[in-house]
């Protein structure tokens, strides 16, 4: 294997290659932020989205109160309507 190009140093690298190479990378990393901005907006969004509609609704407590004649003590009613 004595070819001209696996005896280069790394560092012998011809100054256009490397200029294309790293034009393409900064092309690439810029393309990657705009990516990640607008993932991120995305995702505030769809939280934004997801807070409006979960507050259309509302919690509401109700009591009921009832009146049993017990004779003497206390009653209690259970889930089935019984009274003991």
């Amino acid at each position: 294997m004595n070819c001209e190009i696996c005896s280069r140093r790394p560092d012998a690298v011809p100054f256009a290659a490397h200029e294309g190479a790293m034009a393409r990378m900064e092309r690439s990393n810029r393309r990657l932020w705009v990516i990640i901005l607008v993932l991120v907006v995305l995702l505030a969004g769809s939280n934004a989205a997801w807070i409006y509609y979960e507050s259309q609704f509302v919690d509401e407590v109700t009591e009921i109160d009832q009146e049993v004649d017990t004779g003497e003590g206390d009653a209690f009613v259970s889930g089935t309507g019984d009274v003991i």
